[in-house]
């Protein structure tokens, strides 16, 4: 466990480690006998039970890591209620019951599987017609929730935030986009709220960088939301601005800056950035739709090979280290617009240090605040989706806050 720790906090160079930033409080790992690990802190910090928790920290036993430092890329292995069995290339990938599970009498189902299927309308036929038990989680948007009711009457369909937000990404690198004043008029010409309408039916959330309450125990306010730069209610006023400030720097209708609009080829990336298509066409901005496949899309934007993005980005866990380290920090490798504040860095480690809720909420709001000053990688929407099941299953609970966690499905029984 120590091995697997070690390269997620200190990577070899030929490693990259996108979530080494929010183990930053870590400063050594030991493995004093075959039991126990014991991770020693540069200093005191609430964030550190949230980071340990994150689903993303795979554990991978020592002497294969030494043998094979890219064994986990080709492999799959693990200690939880199910135990990898088969994987069909574009088809289908499977687990069995773990015999040797910690939880005794866990799990009730002998095995799982998962089908894969790239056509979302697909995927719901076959839950419809009952070939599935279970869609995937939060697969369901709330324009398709009716006629998956309308089907199959008895399912049983739950609604929940999934702490994953719709954002813009801007290659700050890149010009014309190295300049402020375009990626601020970007920002005015936003209208978050038809975002959330057409794509969520208005069940969708406004927020800034953190999930906001009462689903988020860090997000800043709404009264303090609205004071923010594009988040007040006067859309006209933001966007007469923006196109001001573009007409500044010589576009207009009949010459607008003309780019590409990245996005990977998946229906809840294509959807927002359709729409952010037609909302900069109001500051004489021109977009082309760009959509990259998923095997490329993350290297993509890892390279910064692109200029304007409509990009989704999912959190493990409602913690501000986990968001603030990861995506918004110099180093970073997930910080996909380039987007560096010294003065933010100091604010994201003083909030980590701070051990007083409500003290370490206040710098939180002014981290926030901050990024949307920056136009540091803006806010569209924080989401909210639906996963639905048969009725023979039962025991499923979902998370309220993340689409990584509380899927282990070591508790579930199918009632046939």
């Amino acid at each position: 466990m120590a091995t697997s720790w070690n390269k997620i906090v200190a990577p070899p160079p030929d490693v990259i480690s996108a979530r080494r930033g929010y183990y930053s409080m870590v400063d050594k790992i030991e493995a004093p006998d075959q039991n126990t690990v014991v991770f020693r802190l540069k200093y005191a910090t609430a964030a550190f039970l949230p980071a340990l928790a994150d689903p993303y920290a795979f554990i991978y036993k020592k002497e294969i890591l030494d043998r094979d430092p890219h064994w986990y890329e080709k492999n799959i292995m693990g200690s939880g209620p199910f135990l990898f069995q088969d994987y069909q290339t574009g088809q289908s990938i499977s687990g069995v019951r773990n015999p040797d599970y910690y939880h005794k009498g866990l799990p009730y189902l002998d095995g799982l599987t998962f089908s894969i299927m790239e056509n979302r309308s697909t995927r719901m036929l076959s839950f419809v017609t009952g070939q599935f038990d279970l869609t995937f989680d939060s697969d369901i948007t709330f324009p398709m929730l009716k006629d998956v009711k309308d089907q199959a009457p008895h399912a049983i369909c739950e609604p929940r935030t999934t702490n994953v937000t719709a954002n813009l990404i801007v290659n700050n690198a890149t010009p014309p986009f190295d300049n402020a004043k375009i990626r601020n008029a970007m920002v005015l010409a936003l209208d978050r709220q038809s975002f959330i309408d057409i794509i969520s039916q208005g069940q969708e959330k406004i927020g800034a960088a953190m999930l906001p309450p009462p689903d988020g125990m860090w997000g800043m306010p709404e009264e303090l939301l609205r004071e923010l730069p594009g988040y007040g209610t006067d859309l006209e006023k933001n966007r007469a601005e923006a196109r001001k400030i573009m007409e500044s720097l010589g576009y207009s209708a009949s010459n607008p800056l003309k780019v590409k609009v990245s996005t990977r080829n998946i229906a809840v990336y294509r959807d927002p950035a359709v729409i952010l298509i037609d909302q900069l066409k109001q500051i004489h901005i021109e977009g082309e739709l760009e959509t990259i496949d998923t095997a490329v899309w993350h290297a993509k934007v890892l390279k910064k090979d692109y200029s304007v993005g409509m990009n989704l980005t999912g959190l493990g866990v409602d913690d501000p280290d986990v968001n603030f380290y990861e995506n918004f920090t110099c180093k970073s490798e997930r910080n996909y617009t380039g987007y560096c504040n010294p003065e933010v860095e100091k604010l994201i480690e003083a909030q980590s240090r701070e051990l007083d809720r409500e003290k370490r909420k206040k710098i939180v709001w002014e981290v926030e605040r901050k990024l949307v000053e920056d136009v540091a990688r803006p806010i569209i929407s924080h989401g909210k989706a639906n996963t639905c099941w048969q009725p023979q299953v039962k025991d499923l609970v979902l998370q309220n806050n993340s689409i990584y966690n509380s899927w282990r499905f070591e508790s579930v029984w199918l009632d046939r």
